[in-house]
């Protein structure tokens, strides 16, 4: 760990650059909001604290720090306690939780306890300006995150939604927004803010550890597409923007398309599968996600489309996590035998 000056310096192209993007969509984060950042210690989120504090000062925003401490490693409790120390000796409010070792299993686990603890600590945060309870969750993803999801999710199988996942916004838990400012920089340029302003990084060793999936893809697939193509990741990440933008276009449709064949708890089979195959696959995507269903792959999603489809008999397929999708004659329900 490197040790801070100051924080307070003068304004930066990093700073405009962020100030110009939050100007193009103002409702983003919008003025005298409270904010609640993710703050791992590592640069991302360092470069997202020091920028997001800095423009306080034209956004009048209230903010607060939020740390998970996964215990994943030796240090965790080390790193824990020396960036509480830094935050609250530059005034910040911070609060830090401990997972236990099965609410942070694997990766997937350990990503819901992150966004259900912040979502939980939000709306334990009062705004006072606006009188509500905080709707603005910040975390450090970068354009480099976009392109390594992307990746993830394409080589796992995937439509649309999977490759449009890492957006700039979307709804956490009731009204509460989860805001990734900082992807219009990449990794590269996070560590450059973080030299610029003498930031203190507090490296995270299981970010080298390669039997974790996106570490693979940063640490060995990534090196290899940009030796092949030099800014082959930034190109992935505005492909992923303007997917994202069809995506939208799409959904429109396809909510559309959902509440016609709505029947209360189900949707009707004898409309669904009048729609051409791939229009079928898509609808139900949505349908589960709507749901609360967990992820389903590509593959899962063709089956079933070819299972529903004309002169095919009632049937059903598990899904994962106790889930279950069932057909008969006339309408499809979803089952959840965890509940």
């Amino acid at each position: 760990m490197s040790q801070s000056t100051n924080i307070e310096t003068p304004w930066s192209h990093w700073h405009n650059r962020l100030h110009k993007a939050l100007k193009i969509k103002p409702h983003l984060l919008p003025s005298e909001a409270c904010l609640l950042l993710s703050v791992s210690g590592g640069q991302d989120s360092m470069a997202l604290l020091k920028l997001i504090t800095d423009l306080r000062r034209l956004y009048q925003w209230e903010i607060h720090i939020w740390h998970g401490n996964h215990g994943w490693h030796k240090d965790s409790e080390k790193i824990a306690k020396e960036l509480e120390v830094w935050c609250l000796s530059h005034g910040f409010n911070f609060s830090c939780q401990i997972a236990s070792r099965e609410q942070v299993k694997n990766e997937d686990s350990s990503r819901q306890w992150r966004y259900k603890n912040l979502a939980l600590t939000a709306k334990k945060l009062f705004n006072k300006k606006n009188s509500c309870y905080c709707k603005h969750v910040l975390t450090g993803h970068t354009s480099s995150d976009q392109a390594e999801t992307f990746i993830f999710n394409l080589a796992r199988g995937t439509y649309l939604s999977g490759l449009s996942s890492l957006r700039d916004s979307r709804v956490l838990e009731d009204s509460i927004e989860l805001i990734r400012p900082l992807l219009i920089f990449n990794r590269k340029e996070t560590a450059e803010i973080c030299k610029d302003f003498n930031l203190p990084i507090w490296i995270d060793p299981t970010n080298s550890d390669l039997n974790l999936s996106r570490n693979r893809i940063r640490e060995e697939l990534i090196p290899i597409l940009e030796e092949i193509h030099p800014g082959s990741s930034k190109r992935i990440s505005s492909l992923t923007e303007r997917i994202s933008h069809i995506k939208e276009n799409e959904d429109a449709l396809v909510d559309f398309a959902i509440e016609k064949i709505n029947l209360d708890k189900k949707i009707s089979r004898l409309s669904l599968k009048k729609f051409p195959f791939q229009t079928r696959v898509i609808i139900i995507a949505k349908w589960l996600k709507n749901s609360g269903a967990p992820t389903t792959s590509a593959s899962q999603l063709e089956e079933i489309s070819n299972l529903i489809k004309e002169n095919m008999p009632p049937g059903r397929k598990k899904l994962s996590k106790g889930w279950e999708i069932k057909w008969g004659k006339n309408s499809i329900e979803l089952i959840n035998h965890e509940k």
